[in-house]
């Protein structure tokens, strides 16, 4: 319909990549450890076979309105892990932590055919630590607002469990 230059110009959550045969997902920014970051990708991995797999065995899906989607992304932009989101199931908030464990085990049995299951179970690494943008405030707040000790301590974080032959 030439309304658009290319797919890349397709702003979801979850898209097509318009050259690739992949899927995108632009629902996080990426975790500054290389650990957290191959755990949301693995968890990303298993969402999508365990919904096909439903799909291939022609289990149907509940749709939710939109502002319910959307309001469960702002108080997860919002809070983080320790807010409160909707469970549209349930019909009542529950802590994010809780969801995410309850998608933990909703992906469970795609985990060993895929090989992923180190990966995703570093998830709950993550639940108990919090992410890096909980580490930034804190670390923010116990420096006394220096921006530095932030940056130092991303520095460390993102060079974390990355091998010395990727400085070579």
């Amino acid at each position: 319909m030439n309304c658009i230059q290319n797919g890349s110009k397709i702003w979801w959550d979850v898209r097509p990549h318009y050259l690739f045969p992949t899927l995108e997902f632009r629902i996080c920014d990426i975790p500054t450890r290389v650990d957290d970051t191959i755990a949301v990708a693995a968890l990303f991995q298993a969402i999508v076979a365990k919904l096909n797999l439903l799909t291939d065995g022609n289990l149907g899906f509940r749709i939710y309105h939109r502002r319910l989607i959307l309001e469960n992304k702002w108080r997860a932009i919002r809070y983080g892990l320790d807010g409160l989101l909707l469970d549209l199931g349930k019909q009542k908030e529950v802590p994010v932590k809780d969801l995410i464990r309850e998608l933990l085990e909703f992906v469970d049995d795609v985990l060993d055919p895929l090989d992923s299951r180190k990966e995703v179970e570093h998830i709950h690494t993550i639940l108990e630590r919090g992410t890096s943008a909980d580490e930034q405030l804190r670390v923010f707040e116990e420096s006394g607002g220096d921006f530095n000790a932030v940056v130092d301590m991303l520095i460390k974080n993102t060079l974390e469990n990355v091998p010395e032959r990727c400085f070579d």
